[in-house]
């Protein structure tokens, strides 16, 4: 599906005074009905990790931590079983998953000699039950659970959807007889940064000759373009992977076909 410059701007201006819940993103599909869940979704996504960006600093002062760790020692004090947690980081208009890394980083620093490992934080965060405090633990994971935009969970749900498409783009290569080689069978060979296929006899698709295919299971806007351009793309054409326009399979691609060329939709 290709969104128009119009459509998209509608879709993100519209994201700008919303908060990031799932009932705000029910009342998006009401407003742009047209619109997939899954484009919304994307979308809505992109947009609240640029605000969280934007807002990042103003959270890591060591005064706005202190504040935080206070209140929600406040908060549970009162009635632990609460969403003291989740309740402080929609106020504050901070992704809860973050919210809870500052807070559990904050606690285990007073509870423990030696300052904690971003590992330990880590494996505390994908499974709760192991933070050393049950009512901090139940926090965490309110936290975690009611985060659309931020967190392990949201992070599984990312990697499985990339790796479906991944799955689907090679099925979809095998039913269409192309020869290729992917990310795997590259690496054997030395490569060591690939695009996930690479087409051992070029296709042309819309007048232009395609070389490799990279899959993105996330929408394209041209903020994104960039990032993947810069990071990624650039670097296939300085090695062997040469291209005449590159090519992306992502399930909603944004296009200005006066300013965007280089990505279009194969699937």
């Amino acid at each position: 599906m290709i969104l128009t410059k119009a459509q998209y701007d509608e879709i993100a201006q519209c994201l700008v005074s919303v908060p990031p819940t799932r009932q705000s993103l029910r009342k998006l599909k009401q407003r742009f009905p047209s619109q997939s869940q899954a484009t919304l979704l994307s979308i809505f996504s992109q947009e609240y990790q640029k605000h969280i960006k934007r807002t990042h600093a103003k959270h890591h002062t060591s005064e706005a931590i202190e504040s935080y760790y206070q209140r929600y020692l406040n908060g549970v004090g009162k009635n632990g079983a609460a969403p003291v947690l989740l309740e402080l980081a929609n106020e504050v208009d901070y992704a809860p998953s973050l919210m809870a890394r500052i807070i559990l980083e904050r606690f285990l620093q007073e509870h423990k000699e030696t300052p904690p490992s971003k590992s330990v934080i880590n494996s505390m965060l994908r499974d709760p039950s192991q933070i050393p405090d049950g009512v901090l633990a139940n926090q965490v994971y309110q936290c975690i659970v009611n985060d659309c935009c931020y967190g392990p969970l949201v992070d599984c749900i990312k990697h499985a959807i990339g790796y479906e498409h991944e799955v689907l783009l090679r099925d979809l290569l095998l039913e269409k007889n192309l020869s290729f080689l992917d990310e795997d069978q590259l690496r054997a060979k030395g490569y060591d940064k690939t695009p996930d296929f690479i087409l051992q006899v070029p296709v042309a698709v819309e007048g232009h000759i395609i070389h490799w295919i990279e899959s993105k299971a996330s929408f394209g806007d041209e903020c994104s373009h960039h990032a993947y351009l810069h990071d990624q793309f650039w670097s296939y054409w300085n090695r062997s992977f040469k291209e005449e326009t590159l090519y992306t399979s992502s399930p909603n691609v944004y296009k200005d076909a006066k300013k965007c060329k280089w990505c279009q939709l194969l699937m």
